[in-house]
């Protein structure tokens, strides 16, 4: 299977329009190496001709345009066979509203997502409006056909961040995906969002050949320390890389093949190419994921 990264950064991509941290600053003045990214989104293929989107961020326009193997090949007919959503957050669905030029939707969310989708945002009923969307719930730890000689198997991500709309208590709000190429049976598991690493969450990594997993902040206290927020990074749902419990010192010594940062924040140093955490990130086997990245699993 292929793995396209469309989009590596948080809500908000980098460097974030209201934003002058230091990694912005820098970024903008090339006064240090480092590349802007859009927010965070992937797409997955088997056969390099279907592919399926996972996160749908308000960045979509271009990101399908940076990528030749989702432009229409005639008349308005698309590669893009569906949209599975790990969350119901808006810079994962905001895109949704526009492939609203499509013939129709196929759409792939937990019943959570579903009803914050329905009646939190209205984001869903707005769309219908436009094209026809086909829901199918997702279920965690069903194992689905998704064709194209892919299935999936999501996994719930329990979390504690604060619900919008609503439905915050309900299992699903959050899950990861495990993508298996039914014909190699290697796995890819993408994980964009991640508070706690539970033994349950663990475990869908087993064996995985690729994983992309959540890299928001660099510190649990990232966003305080630079007076941007109050809270800290598990507060927003994130587990941070660095520090004792943290990303880093969890996965790093799995025998994954790839494992890559994605869903980093403005704010986290690690998105510039000479940054000390950037170096420590490398040393302990871990990739920083940049928009364009393409991985064969």
């Amino acid at each position: 299977m292929w793995m396209r990264v469309l989009g590596s950064a948080a809500g908000g991509g980098f460097p974030q329009w209201n934003c002058s941290c230091p990694t912005c600053r820098a970024v903008r003045s090339g006064e240090r190496p480092g590349q802007a990214r859009t927010q965070s989104s992937i797409a997955v293929s088997a056969d390099y001709r279907r592919w399926f989107l996972f996160n749908a961020s308000p960045d979509i326009r271009a990101q399908i345009e940076s990528f030749p193997a989702l432009h229409p090949r005639d008349d308005r007919a698309t590669p893009l066979e569906a949209v599975l959503l790990t969350d119901a957050e808006l810079d994962h669905t905001l895109g949704l509203l526009l492939l609203r030029e499509g013939r129709g939707l196929r759409l792939h969310t937990t019943g959570s997502a579903h009803q914050t989708l329905c009646e939190g945002s209205a984001l869903l009923p707005t769309l219908e409006r436009y094209c026809p969307v086909e829901w199918q719930e997702v279920v965690p730890g069903a194992d689905v056909p998704l064709g194209a000689g892919l299935s999936y198997r999501a996994f719930d991500v329990p979390t504690k961040k604060r619900a919008r709309f609503g439905h915050g208590s309900r299992q699903g709000r959050v899950v990861g995906y495990r993508l298996t190429d039914e014909r190699s049976g290697r796995a890819l598991v993408y994980l964009p969002g991640v508070q706690q690493l539970t033994a349950e969450v663990r475990a869908q990594m087993d064996d995985c050949a690729c994983l992309l997993i959540d890299g928001t902040c660099w510190r649990d206290d990232e966003m305080v320390r630079l007076g941007l927020a109050s809270k800290t990074a598990r507060d927003m749902g994130h587990l941070p890389i660095d520090g004792p419990g943290g990303s880093l010192e969890l996965v790093s010594p799995l025998p994954i093949e790839r494992k890559i940062y994605i869903h980093i924040n403005n704010t986290n140093p690690i998105l510039l190419d000479d940054a000390p955490e950037r170096r420590i990130v490398e040393e302990r086997g871990m990739e920083v994921a940049m928009d364009g990245l393409e991985v064969e699993v």
